[in-house]
């Protein structure tokens, strides 16, 4: 046997995996996904609103984080601030104007590891066809098979700010707060089909 080409042939087989490794593809639950905002109104309170119904995807490498990414898309239809008559008014053209622009998006251009559990996630946002970069600071809280789905399961907590105003949506300011504080938690999974098949 010729070692050297056997270590050779190793070498290329190992370097062809690498290459062809991908990242883990997680669909977001909607059903454990909730984003939160919250605003100063004229500095007497600090009011919020949650979106529900998530849908996106969480693209994870745990040995290159750099090559991970985030794409999610939220509907302003699960806009919700338990006042009924403010949930209208927020989705008017005074606000999100949500018939014209129904969906908020966040796609990310970059993934950095700060610690073992702990990323900046730089992306485009998306509101009212306004795109502006914002950074989120995440929180990795367990990666792992979900004990009651049985599913490869990841879950993440988030922060991010930004003001309203810079996308379109700065109706009266500055009584009503620009800068929106935004706290995000979710559940991603791997679909069914493709834990079955490993």
């Amino acid at each position: 046997m010729n070692f050297k080409v056997l270590a050779i042939g190793l070498a290329v087989a190992s370097a062809t995996t690498l290459t062809v490794a991908k990242p883990v593809a997680y669909q977001i639950d909607p059903t454990h996904t909730a984003t939160v905002f919250t605003w100063n109104h004229f500095g007497f309170s600090t009011p919020s609103a949650n979106f529900s119904d998530i849908q996106g995807t969480i693209n994870v490498d745990n040995a290159k984080p750099a090559n991970s990414s985030v794409n999610v898309t939220i509907p302003l239809s699960s806009l919700n601030t338990n006042v009924k008559a403010l949930d209208e008014h927020l989705k008017t053209a005074d606000f999100f104007d949500a018939a014209k622009y129904p969906n908020i998006t966040f796609q990310s251009t970059k993934v950095q590891a700060i610690s073992k559990n702990k990323y900046k996630i730089t992306g485009n946002l998306t509101v009212k066809d306004v795109t502006k970069p914002v950074v989120l600071d995440a929180v990795l809280n367990k990666q792992g098979v979900h004990p009651m789905t049985k599913a490869e399961t990841v879950g993440f907590n988030a922060t991010t700010s930004f003001n309203r105003s810079a996308f379109g949506v700065g109706a009266y300011v500055p009584n009503v707060g620009d800068k929106i504080t935004v706290s995000i938690t979710t559940e991603a999974s791997v679909p069914a089909a493709k834990t079955a098949a490993k």
